[in-house]
């Protein structure tokens, strides 16, 4: 098979951010199984800030439910939802929640240099959420996702700039002297991001830090420490590539993706989804 040549990522460009990357789902195990669900991006000059606003809308009929299976980014998020206000930490596993009757959050994913202003210390909420304190944001956002008499454009817009103006007033400016390394969090999270980093010491050259100041950040800025960001990326993507190459054998992506064998991919991509990669992609194709 022509893997390189087909569909090869190793050489790609970073992975771009705002909205070029609306249509990025890698995260989403069983896209089919997702509700009405909207990706926008950030307001202008919060780029630095906010990677894009996500709004899901559900309204199932009784008795049914949808069941989301998420490997989700390694990032924070700053979500409204009908009981409140969450900051949500970093994910180290994958994560199930089931819907069911009618409701909607709006969230925005939030890039590294953000973080240290709206998720102190995220290291603490791994897995986990702290709710935040604002009624204020509550009760606008609310009234803007759940007004009616707007059409469904409107009101998601109106709801993510209501939020992203709450983070804005609240993130340090790029450059300022409280954006510490706000610059370089983020370039560490395009370096992550990129196909081609498969260890953690390919990262010092790209970024020119040393690796003890690079995982300072993480710990600071993701929560997560560096090879697990590099493992989650790769197995993101090898789920990607499992459902959209139904002739892609197991030994050719687990050598795309830089691991040595077809058992050591097996065994990273079991320990985090909970099923094998001949399994996953029989589910997903359901």
């Amino acid at each position: 098979m022509q893997i390189r040549a087909s569909f090869s990522r190793r050489h790609a460009p970073p992975q771009p951010t705002g909205d070029a990357m609306n249509e990025d789902r890698r995260g989403v195990l069983f896209p089919r199984r997702l509700p009405d669900f909207h990706r926008l991006p950030p307001s202008p000059g919060l780029e630095h800030a906010v990677r894009w606003c996500w709004i899901p809308e559900w309204d199932l009929p009784a008795g049914e439910e949808s069941r989301q299976v998420l490997l989700p980014f390694p990032a924070c998020n700053l979500v409204v939802e009908p009981s409140g206000v969450i900051a949500a930490g970093p994910a180290t596993r994958r994560s199930e929640r089931v819907l069911t009757g009618r409701g909607w959050a709006v969230g925005a994913l939030l890039r590294p240099a953000a973080v240290p202003a709206l998720v102190p210390d995220p290291t603490s909420i791994r897995d986990a959420a702290r709710p935040v304190d604002d009624s204020r944001l509550h009760a606008a956002v609310t009234r803007a996702i759940t007004d009616t008499a707007s059409p469904g454009d409107e009101r998601r817009a109106r709801a993510a700039a209501l939020l992203s103006e709450w983070i804005a007033a609240r993130v340090p400016e790029p450059g300022s002297p409280e954006d510490r390394d706000g610059a370089l969090a983020n370039r560490l999270a395009d370096a992550l991001a990129h196909p081609g980093v498969v260890r953690v010491d390919q990262l010092p050259e790209r970024l020119h830090a040393s690796t003890r100041t690079l995982q300072r950040l993480a710990d600071r800025c993701f929560g997560l420490s560096l090879h697990s960001m590099i493992r989650r990326r790769r197995i993101q993507e090898g789920a990607e590539l499992l459902r959209e190459h139904a002739d892609l054998t197991i030994a050719a992506l687990a050598s795309e993706l830089g691991y040595a064998d077809h058992a050591h991919f097996t065994t990273d991509f079991k320990r985090l989804l909970g099923v094998t990669p001949s399994e996953y992609r029989e589910r997903a194709a359901d």
